[in-house]
């Protein structure tokens, strides 16, 4: 044993002179190089050679250049403005993230300074529109992978800050024509030497523009004044590509099964009938030419040549499984969007309650994951600056509040999402407060209100109730909610709290 164990360290520092074995393998070699651990994902065979030929290991910068990101741009649009689906998923995904629009709650010290932020900020936004605004950049982000918002000045607007949010699409952010993409500036954005963006080429005029011209000339604009919302997949993206990219295939593959069984039925449905004889070749039957249409009037008896029967053309379309590969290829589609079949759909009647309140999870999951990006990309740039704007003008902004030294606290908030059955949901957060397992402003921040504001607002109804002399029901039940608990509403208890 001694014998072997020195031989092999001999081997591992390379000095044996040991014959070869019987194998025909020097014993030079370390024993270790016999096992060779492989994937089977990385053997190239002639079954998935074609697969895999497109496979590279391309930078994020190199594969999302701006050649393939016009492409896919200009693909997916074509599907989103000609395809139903593509459009009503597009606009429900809008709809579902941003809703109404976001809502400020400020939460500094002076609760006085902060009401009249929140007003005036509200009527600014409702000034500008930045609730469809945030709903068309969703919607580009779908389409185009990307969106830019430059915030600039707009004089026109009836409010005290003229602050303005200007939305322009992928295209016009671009490297001019004699510009060279270097290691600090690609696509159009110049960045420091730590990878931060500092400034935007963007171009005049759009270049799918009809008196658009290559030395069309462009505007640098600070990377302050500009918003660039757009989903970062690998390390060093920079650009972004449509959501949608995985299921344009999908989108074509639908659209051509569509129009294949179509065509397949009006085929079938454009004739009437067909002749057809059981008589051998050159057997006894009259002759009839072939191929030849036939006339049929409305209401009448015909009689067929001697030999030949009439039968009516059987319509094999559309296929039994026409339904089953739309429901399979549009839950694939949505897939990519992590949006449930029915929502995209618009069809949920394969589904019971439990299984669409499970596949929603996911969904509601994704929707706040995009809000929480969305409000840190755009809406907290947005208060930075308009703040900025504010304290500019005399004695508009409370005296609390005109520094920026410090981070103002603040939070969004965003429409909730309705409960199926509003009467388990009501019992469900009964039960959660009174176990002390939530609070109010938990509560309301699920329906997209704030806390605060209903409280006051219920105060002065309730007020104004005893001063008009109406009957004011009891907010507290006359069994304690510990009787109440049922196993029904304890499981929609412990499901709302998944939730």
């Amino acid at each position: 044993m001694l014998k072997r164990l020195s031989g092999i360290i001999e081997q591992l520092r390379g000095r044996s002179h040991l014959p070869p074995n019987a194998s025909g393998r020097s014993p030079r070699q370390p024993f270790f190089s016999r096992l060779r651990a492989k994937y089977d994902a990385a053997n190239t065979t002639l079954d998935n050679m074609k697969h895999w030929s497109r496979a590279d290991g391309l930078s994020a910068s190199s594969a999302n250049s701006p050649e393939v990101r016009r492409t896919l741009r200009n693909r997916s649009r074509y599907e989103v403005a000609n395809n139903s689906y593509a459009r009503g998923i597009t606009l429900t995904l809008a709809n579902d993230v941003v809703g109404t629009g976001p809502r400020l709650q400020m939460l500094t010290a002076d609760d006085a300074a902060n009401r009249f932020v929140e007003a005036e900020f509200f009527a600014w936004c409702e000034a500008i529109g930045l609730a469809e605004k945030l709903r068309t950049m969703r919607l580009a982000r779908v389409a185009d992978g990307e969106s830019f918002g430059l915030l600039t000045s707009n004089e026109r607007l009836n409010t005290p800050v003229n602050l303005d949010l200007r939305l322009i699409e992928a295209d016009q952010v671009a490297s001019p024509t004699l510009a060279n993409d270097s290691a600090r500036y690609i696509d159009g954005i110049r960045f420091d030497a730590d990878g931060n963006p500092t400034s935007y080429d963007v171009l005049r005029h759009h270049p799918g523009d009809d008196f658009f011209a290559y030395e069309e000339e462009y505007n640098t604009v600070p990377a302050a004044a500009v918003l660039h919302y757009f989903r970062c997949d690998r390390p060093g993206q920079i650009r972004g590509v449509p959501d949608i990219t995985p299921a344009l295939p999908l989108f074509a593959q639908l659209r051509r099964f569509t129009l294949a069984v179509l065509a397949a039925a009006e085929t079938a449905a454009e004739f009437a009938g067909i002749l057809y004889t059981d008589a051998p070749a050159n057997g006894e039957a009259d002759s009839a030419e072939p191929f030849e249409p036939i006339e049929l009037e409305k209401r009448m008896l015909l009689t067929m040549p001697g030999g030949w029967k009439m039968a009516q053309m059987k319509s094999e379309q559309p296929a039994t499984t026409y339904a089953e590969f739309k429901k399979e290829i549009l839950n694939e589609i949505a897939r990519c969007l992590n949006m449930p079949f029915n929502v995209a759909a618009g069809n949920s009647s394969g589904y019971n309650y439990a299984s669409g309140r499970l596949d929603h999870q996911t969904y509601f999951k994704s929707i706040r994951v995009e809000q929480t990006q969305l409000a840190r990309v755009v809406l907290d740039r947005i208060l930075t600056a308009w703040l900025r704007e504010a304290i500019l003008i005399e004695g508009y902004l409370p005296n609390s509040l005109r520094t920026l030294d410090s981070t103002f606290e603040h939070q969004w908030f965003w429409d909730g999402h309705e409960h199926v059955d509003p009467a388990k949901e009501a019992n469900a957060q009964k039960i959660r407060l009174a176990s002390h397992t939530t609070t109010l402003a938990i509560e309301f921040a699920r329906q997209g209100r704030d806390w605060e504001t209903e409280l006051k607002q219920r105060a002065k109804e309730l007020a104004l109730m005893r001063d008009l002399g109406l009957t004011i029901e009891s907010d507290e039940s006359d069994s304690s909610p510990e009787t109440e608990v049922t196993e029904d509403n304890a499981e929609e208890s412990q499901s709302q709290q998944a939730d």
